[in-house]
């Protein structure tokens, strides 16, 4: 019995990453068109951005508006490393990471004091002082003109003289790939732990956490940090594959379509942000042939319509359409036949009077 439950455990988790494997390696010869690839890179980029914000709104309960300064944080970092001081791009990828992951360390001592809106706004102003700061600070970040010729990160042997050459799009797919995976599996530790327990039980109560034992300030700085360290290792990904950055790319909506993305998949849940991302990256690139006066009305009334009927996110349909399955298969055959009108009212059967 234990060994079967076991293995099960064991398929319930592996089976996501294994479908996603299979989806990432065939993925470049499925598709084919340069601007196509670029949009799976930049989804798979979001995914993890979406993950990583997930842990501190969805886990945490703490509602956080800069996350997209941390990516701009990584991926500056990374450029100016990379071609300021022509460090080897896997140094300056991790060096990436750890510097905005201080930032987030930093950030969250200094604002997690605060709660609600007031936490939310002392975050978006963290986002806006990062961006004028990459705008102004010309002698490091050539302000509006950018950094250009940012390496590719080096080929990577694979045996039988062949390498993964990123000079191409699809290496980029199978490194942002196999970087969303390594994220996925690692949160998925890290909230089935009883690190994710302690997550929960801030975010519940923290009063409550706290009478427990629990060191709540340092929980939520933890999930701060850890969120920020993800999405700088982001930003040099995302660096390395643009070739060229502009504080542009690191503007307030950034944030909020992360924001968004964690939200419309469903806050608090694995594969919730997973698919949020996605969803939001594919889906305005395939309206763009509605036309652009039609595009942004279908995607904006399409994230209405998510959030009024589905507060729980995209996840939450599948829920619910599990859910219903389920007590439609438990009914017995014997139980009045539901109303086919869908009122949800059994049909009144017939009683002979005699």
């Amino acid at each position: 019995m234990f060994s079967s439950l076991a293995r099960q455990q064991w398929v319930r988790s592996s089976l996501p990453v294994l479908v996603a494997a299979v989806v990432i390696m065939t993925a470049p010869s499925l598709v084919t068109g340069s601007f196509w690839q670029r949009v799976i890179i930049l989804a798979l980029f979001n995914v993890v951005l979406a993950m990583s914000l997930n842990l501190v709104i969805g886990y945490t309960g703490l509602l956080a508006l800069g996350h997209g300064a941390f990516l701009g944080i990584g991926a500056y970092t990374s450029a100016v490393l990379t071609t300021t001081y022509e460090w080897a791009f896997w140094a300056a990828f991790f060096v990436a990471g750890i510097t905005a992951a201080a930032c987030g360390l930093l950030l969250a001592v200094i604002t997690l004091r605060l709660r609600g809106h007031y936490l939310a706004i002392a975050t978006l102003g963290f986002a806006v002082i990062v961006y004028q700061v990459l705008m102004n600070w010309i002698d490091v970040t050539r302000g509006p003109l950018g950094i250009p010729g940012i390496p590719t990160p080096p080929n990577i042997p694979l045996g039988n003289g062949t390498e993964l050459d990123f000079g191409l799009p699809a290496a980029h797919i199978y490194l942002a790939g196999a970087f969303a995976i390594v994220c996925y599996v690692l949160i998925r530790r890290i909230v089935n732990s009883p690190m994710g327990d302690a997550l929960r039980a801030v975010r519940e109560d923290e009063i409550s956490a706290k009478s427990l034992g629990i060191r709540t300030f340092a929980w939520k700085c933890f999930a701060f940090t850890v969120a920020a360290f993800a999405a700088g290792l982001t930003g040099s990904l995302y660096a390395g594959y643009m070739g060229i950055l502009e504080p542009s790319a690191f503007v307030l909506t950034v944030s909020f379509t992360l924001l968004a993305m964690v939200i419309v998949g469903g806050a608090g849940t694995l594969v919730g942000p997973v698919i949020g991302a996605l969803v939001l990256t594919i889906v305005p690139e395939a309206l763009r042939e509605v036309g652009p006066e039609y595009r942004m009305i279908l995607y904006g009334l399409a994230l209405t319509l998510v959030v009024l009927f589905f507060p729980q996110g995209l996840v939450g349909i599948g829920a619910a359409l599990r859910s219903r399955f389920r007590s439609s298969s438990r009914s017995k055959p014997d139980e009045p036949p539901s109303d086919s009108t869908g009122t949800g009212f059994a049909k009144e059967v017939p009683v002979d009077a005699s």
